[in-house]
């Protein structure tokens, strides 16, 4: 377990926290370090890779310089955590995508808490702990009902209405979501396996419709869906990725994705791919434009 964690810790640019005890600077710095260094990725489906939700499996890949989405982030983050004597706590948890969505803890996302570390901000000592949410936390955030500001986003916490003794996380309103539910007792990996399987590979999954690559920092998000490439600050920028260079460079460059695992083979099944579902987004949209001026046959 020793190899383990020094590995991890390196992985996050962290080796000097090898050792040192649990604490609330010390949760923080670990949060950070890994929002800004593991993107949130769900690229092994766009490889045609299948993967499970066993956090050694994720911890292995994200060793290899990859990242993965909420299962994967926060699965493997549980377990350094463990390592490293933080008490922490597998939550059911669900993503309302948009107001029209329902809002449930629907096992559709793995959230974490930390308890045991008592400050001025958490007089209790529970902290919500949560790298799965592409543009969401950079931060731990103190498990107590309020709003709280994180670089140019704002977020609040209250009791869930949908899950009861849960707790309910609102999204800045530009954020990619509207919001997460989460329940109260402690789950098993075991209860992510059947959504798992449904996000990385049903046609009707998010993940299978968009290549999506994010990354959170104190002052904003990066985020790839498909070919297009924004940065989600004070305000906001987008372009689109032209070529095959430009993709796999800002993979690189932005998200530190250089794909080493990747085979020249799988790099261009992945472009092609990429390419195909970027042109029929686009006539998508020049569908939808025509209609919108009555000129569509």
């Amino acid at each position: 377990m020793t190899a383990f964690i020094d590995a991890y810790l390196h992985r996050l640019d962290l080796d000097n926290l090898a050792g040192q005890p649990p604490s609330v600077a010390n949760l923080h710095t670990l949060h950070r370090a890994h929002t800004e260094r593991v993107p949130y990725e769900c690229l092994e489906i766009w490889l045609n890779r299948r993967t499970t939700v066993d956090p050694m499996e994720s911890a292995r890949r994200i060793l290899r310089d990859r990242g993965g989405y909420c299962f994967q982030l926060n699965g493997a983050f549980s377990l350094l955590l463990d390592a490293l004597g933080y008490q922490v706590t597998r939550h059911v948890g669900g993503v309302q995508g948009t107001a029209d969505d329902p809002a449930e803890a629907d096992a559709g996302h793995l959230v974490l808490t930390v308890s045991g570390l008592p400050s001025e901000d958490s007089p209790d000592g529970r902290w919500l702990v949560d790298l799965g949410m592409g543009d969401g936390l950079h931060e731990p955030l103190p498990l107590t009902e309020g709003t709280h500001r994180q670089g140019p986003f704002q977020y609040g916490l209250r009791p869930s209405q949908a899950e009861p003794s849960g707790w309910r996380f609102d999204h800045d309103p530009r954020g990619s979501f509207v919001g997460m539910d989460f329940r109260p007792h402690a789950a098993e990996m075991a209860a992510f396996a059947e959504q798992h399987e449904h996000l990385s590979t049903s046609p009707k999954s998010g993940y299978v419709r968009v290549a999506t690559v994010q990354r959170r920092d104190a002052t904003g998000a990066d985020v790839l869906r498909g070919l297009v490439l924004t940065r989600i600050g004070e305000g906001k920028r987008s372009r689109t990725l032209e070529n095959r260079r430009d993709y796999f460079t800002a993979l690189a460059d932005v998200f530190g994705l250089t794909l080493g695992d990747v085979t020249p083979a799988e790099r261009d099944g992945l472009w092609r791919r990429l390419l195909a579902a970027h042109e029929r987004w686009l006539s998508r949209r020049r569908e939808a434009t025509l209609a919108k001026s009555g000129l569509a046959t």
